[in-house]
């Protein structure tokens, strides 16, 4: 906060530049009333910069004589936003400050919308209680969708029953990273002697890692709310059932009663952990991918049902803590639906790191032994284990709940078009809701989409190129086609680098895995592009662009890469399509 003093007036808050590129802030919450007394260094206000929510303190003691912006203001840095000083200091005479920044994002993007939204927007004001769009869930494909739709000029509301973020944010994609990321720590202590750095075994303290992952979780979501606020999207809590007259009742919520009208409803309402009918699978003490989130103590075994990306992550997050680990799959590989070589390796990795994979066998069931539970494992391992926890992780199902008196086409998913349309003209559907890859990416992709063609445009979705990300140790990155999928297609050529003969995988002491490129032998299209080490996830974004852009392997093999790094494996891969690897012996 940046205090100004005003001869013997009050003193003024001033919205804070807090960073050099920074232009303007939210006000999210006032954290202190008119006339509340606080002491230097006390938090008085958070801002939201830069998607990051900040606390804003008092640099002086007093009193918080006047508060001038509201909660969801946009405002430029150094506005006037309140004033504070001792009881009947005098305040200047001044009217709220004016949110004026607030609107421009919208003017702009209003200006870009089609003329005949536009038009129809101007001429047709709505109700308060009528939207032009409305959103069925504030999940990574929701909110997008909702802040997307604003930017276009639609009268936008929201309907959410749960959290901002959705799975993703919550009980996914964020908290399980921040998890990893602990599991890498771990692991880079574990290789740290062979390096001549000499440390002592850590300790874990599981419940600071729960409250640093709770942080991560609230800093992100409370964020998407700031965002959602500063577009004018209205925000409704509670559980939004469609009827067939356009309109949408909130229940179960803090807005539970409340009719909205819409023209156009875009459904992202996400999945819910799959529980398999398993005997024993609804026992109490039996955990999905939500619960073992939660987790304050360290199991001392862990037995997955599963392996998935949700299972495998798990394995190599509990095995780094210290858990015996053992991972049941039912198929012949771990993550069946990806390339075999990038199964192959992952099992190997696993085993290597102490987890016990059982493939091609089946969970029977599990009974509570005591305060443990013994699982009953058939096929190509049949065994029981005994286990202080379960964790089930065989995927996840879209999630209907509020949609059972819409009439479109559902089953156990909605079908969309290529335009994201349902059945029904004035109905979209994203995320995993509508059954295609279940991939917060993805679902942000598609709200995009949705809410351009729900305001007459005609965005056509492309799946072909959705990389997907696994975060073990090593990571996988992967998009296109795999190998199997290819060869079923294609006359194809394979170019392979292993990170063994990567300087910079070498300096790292990081040389587990490969970088694998598929491509057309007669074009030089590429097909796929596959890759297990140190940074796939980032990588793979570069193999991405290539791909999306229509560049051969030729191309790719072109592009000058800097040295020393991880991604000149996939200018050494793409070299190793033809057989003129540099840093390979020759074939």
């Amino acid at each position: 906060m940046k205090l100004k003093g005003v001869d013997t007036m009050a003193t003024e808050i001033i919205m804070p530049k807090a960073g050099m590129d920074m232009v303007e802030g939210t006000v999210i919450k006032w954290l202190v009333k008119e006339g509340d007394k606080v002491e230097t260094g006390d938090p008085i206000l958070e801002i939201l910069t830069d998607k990051v929510n900040m606390e804003v303190e008092a640099e002086t003691s007093g009193t918080i004589l006047k508060i001038l912006a509201d909660e969801g203001d946009v405002l430029p840095v150094l506005t006037i936003i309140g004033y504070m000083g001792e009881e009947g200091e005098n305040v200047p005479d001044a009217a709220p400050v004016q949110a004026e920044s607030q609107d421009k994002p919208q003017e702009r993007a209003v200006a870009e919308a089609p003329k005949e939204e536009k038009k129809e927007a101007a001429s047709q004001p709505k109700s308060e209680d009528a939207y032009d769009v409305v959103v069925l869930g504030a999940g990574p494909g929701g909110y997008v969708a909702a802040i997307r739709a604003a930017q276009l000029g639609a009268k936008t509301a929201i309907v959410e029953k749960q959290y901002f973020g959705g799975t993703c944010l919550n009980v996914g994609c964020i908290p399980t990273k921040t998890l990893v990321k602990n599991a890498e720590i771990l692991h880079q202590i574990d290789h740290a002697a062979s390096r001549g750095i000499i440390v002592a075994k850590p300790e874990i303290d599981m419940a600071k890692v729960k409250q640093n992952k709770d942080k991560v979780v609230k800093t992100l979501t409370g964020g998407i709310g700031s965002l959602l606020k500063s577009n004018k999207v209205a925000i409704f809590d509670g559980l939004g059932t469609v009827k067939n007259d356009n309109t949408l009742e909130v229940t179960d919520g803090k807005d539970a009663g409340k009719k909205i009208s819409f023209d156009k409803l875009i459904i992202a309402t996400g999945s819910v952990p799959m529980i398999p009918p398993i005997p024993g699978l609804d026992l109490p003490g039996i955990m999905t991918s939500t619960e073992i989130l939660d987790l304050t103590e360290i199991p001392e075994e862990l037995v997955i049902i599963g392996g998935g990306v949700i299972g495998c992550e798990f394995a190599t997050i509990y095995n780094s803590f210290g858990t015996k680990v053992t991972v049941v799959e039912m198929m012949p590989k771990l993550i069946p639906n990806m390339d075999e070589d990038l199964s192959a390796e992952l099992k190997k990795q696993l085993k290597k790191s102490g987890v016990e994979v059982m493939t091609e066998s089946k969970v029977e069931k599990v009974e509570a032994a005591g305060d443990r539970f013994k699982v009953t494992v058939s096929g190509a391992n049949d065994t029981e284990i005994e286990a202080e926890k379960v964790l089930v992780a065989i995927g996840r199902k879209a999630n209907m709940a509020g949609l059972e008196e819409i009439d479109i086409k559902k089953d156990r998913v909605i079908q969309v078009d290529d335009y994201l349309r349902t059945s029904k003209e004035n109905i979209f559907a994203v995320g995993d809701i509508t059954g295609k890859i279940q991939l917060a990416h993805l679902a942000s992709a598609q709200g995009m989409k949705a809410a351009e063609n729900a305001m007459g445009q005609k965005k056509k979705m492309d799946y072909r190129y959705v990389p997907s990300c696994i975060y073990t140790i090593p990571e996988i990155g992967s998009v296109g086609l795999s190998e199997e999928e290819a060869r079923k297609k294609y006359d194809i050529k394979i170019g392979k680098f292993p990170m063994n003969v990567s300087g910079k995988a070498i300096a790292m002491g990081e040389t587990e895995g490969f970088v694998k490129i598929i491509t057309d032998k007669k074009y030089g299209e590429i097909l796929g592009v596959h890759i297990v080490g140190p940074n796939a996830t980032e990588l793979v974004a570069e193999a991405t662009a290539v791909m999306k852009l229509e560049g051969t392997i030729e191309e790719l093999g072109d592009i000058i890469h800097a040295h020393p790094t991880i991604s000149e494996a996939v200018m050494e891969a793409a070299h190793d399509v033809h057989g003129e690897c540099i840093h390979l012996p020759k074939k």
